[in-house]
């Protein structure tokens, strides 16, 4: 079995992170911080209950001035960075002691999350002063989208982000994000994969509220190069699976009228926890010319009110032949995971072809 991943934070991790710590702050006591980290309910915190620990512990042993503090966990972050494109995660109680002390000094907090950003990103941290100062920070991300350290521009996009998973909403750019499509159009050539990834997921946020803006911006930046290709399709993944017609005609899928699914069945219609669904149909592409298809199925998966929810899965983006017939066998996994909670009961499966979904069949998860 895999180590559990708040085991991050183990004796190996505090003595480096120690020992730099008190390069930047000589007055640290090591052995009273390790002792209030491992409190009575250490080993039952969690991965983020850890992370808040530990920035709860390290206000209680650095200066109570803020300024003072921030200057030394700047500085501890500079000492840990090694790489350019740098995503220490473990080391984002950094940018948490930020944000839990930081929201009433702007200036030093932008300041201290600027630097820090370069080595554990402040993504999370930057949303209460977002909600709080919201010009003051528009002004700043797009200042920040045109900065020269490949972790602030990503930072420009991912914080401002209106969807950002496991971190507070931005209802305001949920409501209208048009005020950080300049930050976007800043940021899509950068010379970064990761900050162009970025770009493409905050847009996938915005599409699943504003659905129009992206289709705008996603035909007009078609066409520019096989990195915004890249940036425009994985930002269409929303309306893509919703068969969106207008994103479906801008990625060339032709239409389903001469495509026939036959055949379609369950091969295992009853599955244990901890093996796999295999399914199998025949695709037909009845058209003269080639068609180009988007293939999907959708689990329906039973929650623990005995409701079903859909997760969808891709098959294939490809050209099926004139007069072709295609046979297409697929295993699904359902294998215990963090993210999920399996239900025993009846489930469903359906075919999904550009975003339209066919029939749907029962199987029975034991």
């Amino acid at each position: 079995m895999a180590e559990p991943l708040k085991n991050v934070y183990n004796e190996s991790f505090f003595e480096k992170f120690l020992q730099v710590l008190k390069k930047a702050y000589p007055l640290l006591n090591k052995a009273e911080f390790l002792s209030d980290i491992y409190s009575k309910d250490w080993p039952e915190k969690e991965l983020k209950q850890r992370m808040y620990h530990i920035s709860t512990i390290l206000y209680n042993h650095l200066p109570k001035d803020f300024k003072q503090a921030t200057d030394i966990l700047v500085q501890t972050a500079k000492l840990l960075k090694t790489k350019k494109e740098s995503m220490s995660f473990e080391h984002m109680f950094l940018p948490d002691y930020i944000e839990k002390h930081g929201l009433n000094d702007y200036q030093t907090s932008i300041e201290a999350m600027e630097e820090i950003t370069k080595f554990t990103s402040c993504e999370f941290a930057v949303r209460p002063f977002i909600i709080r100062y919201p010009d003051q920070m528009l002004f700043q991300l797009l200042s920040w989208s045109k900065h020269s350290d490949v972790m602030v521009r990503r930072l420009a996009s991912e914080g401002s982000r209106p969807r950002l998973p496991w971190a507070m909403a931005l209802p305001r750019f949920k409501k209208n994000p048009s005020p950080i499509i300049p930050i976007l159009k800043n940021l899509k050539n950068d010379p970064s994969e990761m900050v162009r990834r970025s770009v493409a997921n905050n847009l996938n946020d915005i599409s699943k509220d504003n659905p129009d803006i992206v289709i705008k911006l996603v035909k007009e930046w078609k066409g520019e190069s096989a990195e915004t290709h890249k940036l425009i399709k994985h930002a269409s993944r929303t309306l893509l699976k919703e068969g969106n017609n207008e994103v479906m005609k801008v990625f060339g899928f032709g239409t389903k009228r001469d495509i026939n699914i036959s055949n379609f069945q369950i091969l295992t219609p009853r599955v244990s926890i901890g093996d796999f669904l295999e399914f199998s149909f025949v695709l037909k592409n009845k058209s003269k010319t080639a068609s180009k298809i988007r293939l999907e199925y959708g689990i329906y998966y039973k929650k623990a009110n005995s409701t079903l929810s859909r997760k969808v899965f891709k098959i294939s983006e490809k050209e099926y032949s004139a007069n072709s017939t295609t046979k297409i066998t697929r295993k699904q996994p359902f294998k215990i995971i963090t993210t999920r909670t399996l239900y025993p009961g009846v489930h469903q499966l359906a075919l999904i072809i550009n975003g339209k979904e066919l029939e749907k069949l029962n199987f029975k998860l034991l």
